[in-house]
C-alpha cells in the first residue's frame, strides 16, 4: 500500500486555526493526523510540503521506518516545528493501517487497557468568587478532577496588563476557598502555564492551606530541569510538565530525575503514536502517569482516546468543553468523540474512528492568530 498523496490543511474553527494532514494511499484508503503547534499552522504545512517529496510511494504500513526517516533525514534534527509535523502524519499513517486491517489503533498498540478514559474538567473563570462558584458546578456536575487556570488569558488583538506576583494572593484564597468547601473527594490542580518564576512560585505555594493542591502544572517555563530540581526541593506539591515537549529527549531529564508526577504529554505534538508510546513506557519505568494535553480538534481526542486505551501508567485526558462535539467543529468532523457520564467510551471503530469533511475544509480560509501578548506596568512583556 504506497502513499500517493499527503495535504495539510489550516483553516479556522470558530476561536483559532485547526492543522489537520491527510496521507492518501493507492489502495483508496486514507488517514487523518493532527498539529498541535497552535498558531505557528504555516510553518507545519510547510514541513509537511516537505516531507511530502520523499513520502510519496513509501509503503503507508512502514510507520516505524517512516518516523526515523523524517527525523533523522536531516542535521538539524527535532525541533517544535517538525516534530508536530511528524506527529500529524504519523497519527494519519496509523488511522490508514487500522483502517486497513480492521481493527481500532489502539490495537496496533497493544490493545485496550481500559474501557473508558478517566477526564479531567477545567474552569477558565477569573480568581476569587467566580472561579469557586463555577468548580462547585463542575464538582456537582459529578467531576472528580478538577483544573483551574491562571485566571487571566488575554485578549488575541492587543496586550493585557498581567503582573504575576498579584496573582498569587487570590488565586490561593480561590483554591483554599474551594479546597473547604468540597472537602478531600476532588482532586484539586492549577495550570499556571509557566507565568511565576521560581520564588513566585515558591510564594504561592505557601500561601495554601496544607493538603488544598493535588498537583501544579507548568508553575515556571521548562527548558531548564535545573531550576525545577530547585523548585523540587521547595516543595511536596505533584508537577504536572510536559505539555511542550516534543520527544523522548525533551522528556528524559523530568523522568529521570523524577522531576515531573505527570507527564502532559501531547500525542500531536510529541511525534505522534510511535514516539508517545516510548515516552508512556520511560514514564511507567519510573512510576510516572500520563496525563496528555488534549486543547484541540475532535481528531486530537479521538488520537488522545486510542493513546490512553493502549497504556497502563493513565491518571486523566484533558478535555475542555469545545471539544464535545460543539461549535464550528460539528461542521468539520465526523464522528466526534462524545462525553458520557464525565468520560470518553473507548470504541472499536477501525482506525481512528473519526472522519473529517475535506470538501468542506477546502473552502475554509486561515485566520491570523497569536497567542495573546501579557505585558507588566514596567512595559516588558512575560510569559502568556
Amino acid at each position: 500500500m504506497k502513499i500517493t498523496d499527503v495535504k495539510a490543511y489550516a483553516f479556522w474553527a470558530g476561536f483559532r486555526n485547526v492543522c489537520v494532514v491527510k496521507v492518501e494511499t493507492d489502495e483508496g484508503i486514507y488517514g487523518w493526523g493532527e498539529s498541535g503547534l497552535s498558531s505557528r499552522e504555516r510553518a507545519v504545512m510547510g514541513a509537511v510540503e516537505h516531507f511530502r517529496e520523499f513520502l510519496i510511494g513509501q509503503d503507508a504500513t512502514n510507520i516505524g521506518g517512516i518516523w526515523q526517516e523524517m527525523y533523522r533525514s536531516q542535521y538539524f534534527e527535532g525541533g517544535r516545528v517538525l516534530s508536530a509535523a511528524i506527529a500529524a502524519i504519523d497519527v494519519a499513517l496509523y488511522d490508514i493501517k487500522g483502517k486497513a486491517l480492521g481493527v481500532p489503533v489502539y490495537q496496533l498498540l497493544g490493545g485496550k487497557q481500559r474501557d473508558q478514559i478517566p477526564l479531567f474538567a477545567t474552569s477558565i473563570k477569573p480568581h476569587g468568587q467566580a472561579v469557586v462558584d463555577d468548580v462547585i458546578r463542575l464538582y456537582k456536575e459529578g467531576w472528580q478532577c478538577i483544573r483551574l487556570t491562571t485566571g487571566e488569558h488575554g485578549n488575541p488583538t492587543k496586550s493585557t496588563r498581567y503582573e504575576p506576583r498579584e496573582t498569587i494572593a487570590v488565586a490561593a484564597d480561590s483554591l483554599n476557598s474551594i479546597r473547604e468547601e468540597l472537602g478531600s473527594d476532588v482532586i484539586l490542580g492549577i495550570d499556571y502555564h509557566h507565568r511565576l518564576s521560581l520564588p513566585e512560585t515558591v510564594s504561592f505555594m505557601e500561601k495554601l492551606n496544607p493538603g488544598t493542591l493535588d498537583f501544579i502544572e507548568e508553575p515556571i517555563r521548562a527548558e531548564s530541569p535545573e531550576a525545577y530540581k530547585m523548585l523540587r526541593q521547595m516543595t511536596n506539591v505533584p508537577f504536572a510538565i510536559g505539555e511542550e515537549f516534543t520527544s523522548k529527549w525533551h522528556f528524559a531529564p523530568f523522568v529521570e530525575s523524577n522531576l515531573t508526577n505527570f507527564a502532559r504529554i501531547d500525542v500531536c505534538n510529541a511525534g505522534g503514536f510511535t514516539e508517545s508510546m516510548k515516552i508512556a513506557a520511560m514514564c511507567e519505568a519510573h512510576y510516572i502517569d500520563m496525563m496528555p494535553h488534549n486543547p484541540l480538534s475532535p481528531l486530537c481526542t479521538a488520537a488522545s482516546i486510542h493513546f490512553c486505551a493502549a497504556i497502563n501508567n493513565l491518571s486523566w485526558l484533558e478535555i475542555l468543553e469545545y471539544t464535545d462535539n460543539n461549535g464550528d467543529y460539528d461542521r468539520y468532523f465526523i464522528n466526534s468523540p462524545v462525553i458520557e457520564n464525565n468520560m470518553l467510551n473507548v470504541l472499536s471503530t477501525p482506525g481512528l474512528g473519526i472522519d473529517i469533511n475535506e470538501e468542506l475544509v477546502k473552502e475554509q480560509s486561515f485566520k491570523f492568530w497569536e497567542a495573546p501578548r501579557l505585558h507588566k506596568d514596567d512595559g516588558s512583556y512575560t510569559n502568556w
